[in-house]
């Protein structure tokens, strides 16, 4: 066996078994790049190390994107698409102001968590509904 195949065949192995000890699927993709290297370089003998390199870094882009359209094609639409966005889990519900707002702007207190929060001037404790979310504020207006 030449020695090009074999690094080849060597390095296709630990990127596979990067992938199982640390799973991550991105790994496996670049291990069959190499792979694919590998055959390559053991169909065309006296290739230069250059085009190697050369074929592998092209290898590995198409395999990567290739994976990443793939899945993405099978995931469907998620069930929770809510989960991890967790201020926009809050629209909707009421809760009482923390502190006033004035001028459009004040606090609110949803569990252990202070949120700044914009609307009409409204007095502490006044009850209001979390209408929308922009970016690290809650947008509130006076629940009915």
């Amino acid at each position: 066996m030449r020695w090009e195949v074999f690094v080849w065949a060597v390095f296709a192995l630990v990127l596979i078994i990067a992938e199982v000890i640390a799973p991550g699927a991105f790994m496996l993709w670049l291990g069959l790049a190499a792979a694919a290297v590998m055959l390559i370089v053991w169909l065309l003998p006296g290739m230069s190390i250059l085009w190697q390199a050369v074929a592998f870094v092209v290898l590995a882009i198409i395999s990567v994107q290739a994976s990443r359209q793939w899945f993405r094609k099978s995931a469907g639409p998620s069930d929770q698409p809510l989960l991890n966005r967790r201020a926009e889990q809050l629209v909707g519900q009421t809760y009482p102001l923390d502190t006033a707002i004035v001028d459009g702007r004040g606090r609110l207190k949803i569990g252990d968590a202070f949120w700044a929060v914009e609307g009409p001037d409204l007095p502490v404790r006044t009850s209001v509904r979390i209408v929308a979310v922009h970016g690290m504020s809650l947008r509130v207006e006076a629940a009915d």
